[in-house]
């Protein structure tokens, strides 16, 4: 059986990541950051779904103040 691809192991992640709280804290989101970096390149599918999830967390309600900024910051490093 082939590996999933990065950007699926991503997806499926966060989908587990949102139904346990319904949002993303800062280690889980450096998780998917990492499954994408462990080529040392996020491609366009990676990107694609990361930015996906990433403005998907920051309209959860309840997320931190320090998560907001970290995912802002993420999204600006990685052009997101």
């Amino acid at each position: 059986m082939s590996k999933l691809k990065s950007h699926l192991q991503i997806a499926i992640n966060s989908i587990n990541y949102f139904v346990n709280d319904e949002k993303l804290d800062e280690n889980e989101i450096n998780y998917l950051l990492g499954l994408a970096m462990a080529d040392y390149v996020i491609d366009n599918d990676e990107k694609r779904v990361l930015n996906s999830i990433l403005t998907k967390a920051l309209a959860c309600k309840g997320i931190s103040p320090s998560t907001a900024r970290h995912i802002s910051q993420v999204k600006e490093k990685y052009s997101l």
